[in-house]
This record gives C-alpha cells, structure tokens and sequence, in this order.
C-alpha cells in the first residue's frame, strides 16, 4: 500500500496513464499482430513469400519513419505529431479488420510502422521531461516491464477472440487505442501540457545517419550483425505461427498464443537476473551466449513437434533476446562520439531492414521447402550476427590502440 502511494506521489499522472496506455496498447497489438500471419493465410489468397513481405512492411516503414519524425515534429509540434499517430494508429488496427485486398494490408501494415516510429519516441520524451532526471531509468525500467505485462496477457486474449471472429482481434485493438488516444488527449489538455521538448539532441537525418555509416568501419560491422539477429528474431512473429499451423498440430492457434505470452513472461522474470549476470560480462561475451541461445532454439524449433519442445525452444530463444537486445545497445554507446549518440542511435534503426527481410526470406523457404528447414537454415544466421559483432569488436580495439600510441 505504502509503495502503491509511493509511486503515485513520485510521477506525474501523465506518467502513470502512459505506462496505463502501454499496457493496454501493448496487450491489444499482441492479441493482434502476432497473428496477422495467420489472418492471412486462411482469410486471403496470398502464398507465404507475399504474406512475409506484408507482414515485414511495417518495420520497414518504421526505419524510414523514424528519421522523418523530427523533421515533421519540428514543422507540427511534437505534440500534435504524437497524438496524430495515436488517432491514426487505432484507425489502421480496425481498418486491418475490415481490409479484404493484399495491398490494403500493405497499405495498412505500412502505416502501422510509420505510428509506431512517430508515436514511441515522442511519448518517451514526454516521460523524461515530467519525470526527474535521477527517476528516469526507474520509469523507463517500469515502461518495458508494462510493455511485457502487456504481451503476457494479449496473445492469449488473440486466440480467444480469433476464435470467434477473425477479425474481431484488430478491431477490438483499434478500439482500444482510439480510447487511449481520447483519454491522452483529455488528461494533456487538463495539465496544460501544450508542447513537448524531452532533451535536446542533434536532430537525426537520413543524411546524418548515412554518413555515420559511411565513414564508421565497426558501426557497419555492428549493423551487419544487426540485420542479421532481426532476421532469425523475426521468424519468431511472422512465419512461426504458419509453421505450427502447417504442421497440423491440435489446437495450433492456442499454442501460438501460448507461446508469445512464455516470450514476454521469461523476459518479465529473468530480466533483472540476467541483467546482473551480464554486467559483470563485456557486452560481445553476452552477445555470444545470447546468439547460441538463439540457435539452440531455432533448432528446437525445427526439431519440435508438440507442445512441450514448442515451449523449451520459445524459452531458451527468449533467454537469447534478453542477452542480446540490451548489449548490442551497450555496444554502440561505447562506439559512439560525444554530440553524436543520437545520430547513432538513429543510425541503428537500419537493423530493422533484417525485421523486414526475415519474413520474406522465412516465407520463401516455407513456401519452397518446409518449416523444420527454415529453422534449420535460421540457426545459422545468429552465428554470423555474432561473428559480425566480434570482428566489429576486434576492429574497434585496433583503432583504439593504434590511436593510444
């Protein structure tokens, strides 16, 4: 009780509703998108390589979209930008469960990344500037852990609504973000939150960013790997649930669902000891464990054919993303100049180029050959990743003794 007053005192009711909003944003958009995939194989004529590229399209449109945020930020407010893509994004969700040709689905697809790029960072900002600055780390910790929660209870929430409808999961998502959106809107409006600033960092253009890239000989390296840890990750969203579908498996849908919701809990329960295990590691030591991590359960994937290998592999490729995700993000921070984390950073967002490509290779190879070779062939790519990692690694520890001579 004392904890629960505690919190309220501590952070802005803005804050308390954004991390409210997260968790019901994020539990509809995993009741949702995690089956889009199989939304449209049984309700479209589209094979799995077309169904991998529509499913792909919106990390895709993300990447763009997130250099074009600030530009549109500065002409229309920051403000205005955040609570367009929130209106807009509830709008795409019922129109997916209204849409009936392939390129409405891309159409819609794309859209959903551009929200998502627009809406996220300019919500964080928000976050930073009604929140002390020795309090943030502790409200951005409470913000992924409401986003698990969310993906915890969603899925499982998908399959008992696509069981009656199959289109009743989108629209009940768009439901619930025009409501987050209303409410949002009502509660800036009350506080008279006019505008929003967050810290002030270089402004991130595509120019910026290819500059970076250009001249930064262990940044490509580190994307390389990138690109290819979005590519074995993405399996996991988009042609998994297809495979376990082909596969004939009793009450497939239900152990999809299942098995997304294991995804977010295992990050719930073992992010903080996992956490203290890698400080105590260099970040591409993490990297390594977290790749063979990823093998392994591609390979359980591969080689699973009931519900009990199904869930071993979601964990051990969960323990996968929890090692990885964080470290690769130290690994930038310790390569990136003063004055130019941002443009970094921003740089970085060319790895979702593997989140588009995934799903349109794993949907080739699901087409052309079967599900237990995709995850076959899928367990190599975390290996490459790593490797990319390592040599980036080792060519940053040349440079730095070479200019310490």
């Amino acid at each position: 009780m004392n904890a629960a007053r505690a919190f309220t005192k501590d952070y802005h009711p803005i804050v308390h509703s954004i991390l409210l909003g997260t968790i019901l944003a994020r539990a509809g958009s995993s009741m949702s998108l995690p089956f889009l995939a199989l939304y449209l194989a049984k309700n479209t004529d589209m094979n799995p390589i077309m169904i991998g590229f529509v499913s792909g399209a919106g990390a895709l449109a993300g990447m763009v979209g997130g250099f074009f945020g600030g530009a549109l930020s500065d002409a229309f407010g920051r403000k205005r930008v955040m609570m367009g893509a929130l209106y807009l994004w509830g709008a795409v969700f019922i129109g997916f469960g209204l849409a009936t040709a392939t390129w409405m689905f891309l159409a819609l697809n794309l859209l959903n990344g551009l929200c998502r790029s627009f809406y996220e960072p300019v919500s964080q900002a928000l976050m930073a500037d009604l929140t002390p600055r020795e309090k943030r780390f502790r409200v951005f910790s409470l913000r992924y852990l409401c986003i698990n929660i969310g993906v915890s209870v969603g899925p499982l929430l998908g399959a008992l609504f696509g069981m009656m409808s199959g289109r009743l999961p989108f629209i009940i998502t768009g439901c619930i973000y025009l409501f987050y959106a209303i409410v949002l809107y009502a509660l800036l409006r009350r506080f008279g939150i006019r505008d929003i600033e967050g810290d002030k960092k270089e402004q991130v253009s595509i120019g910026s960013a290819w500059r970076v890239i250009r001249k930064d000989t262990v940044f490509r390296w580190y994307l390389a790997g990138g690109v290819m840890g979005g590519i074995s990750y993405s399996q996991m969203g988009v042609t998994l649930s297809q495979y376990i579908e082909l596969k004939g498996l009793n009450e497939g849908i239900n152990l999809f669902a299942v098995l997304m919701s294991i995804n977010a809990i295992v990050v719930v329960l073992l992010q903080v000891p996992l956490s203290r295990w890698m400080e105590k590691h260099k970040p591409i030591v993490s990297i390594a464990v977290g790749s063979g991590m990823y093998v392994l359960g591609n390979l359980g994937y591969a080689a699973a054919d009931g519900w009990v290998l199904f869930v071993a592999a979601m964990i051990v490729f969960t323990l996968g993303e929890i090692l990885t995700f964080p470290s690769t993000n130290l690994l930038i921070d310790g390569l990136a100049p003063d004055g130019l984390r941002g443009t970094y950073y921003g740089a970085q967002s060319f790895n979702n180029l593997g989140h588009f490509l995934g799903p349109f290779i794993g949907g080739w190879m699901l087409d052309v050959w079967n599900g237990s070779v995709l995850f076959t062939l899928m367990a190599a790519v975390p290996v490459f990743g790593a490797g990319f990692y390592s040599y980036g690694q080792r060519v940053f520890q040349r440079k730095k003794m070479f200019t310490n001579l």
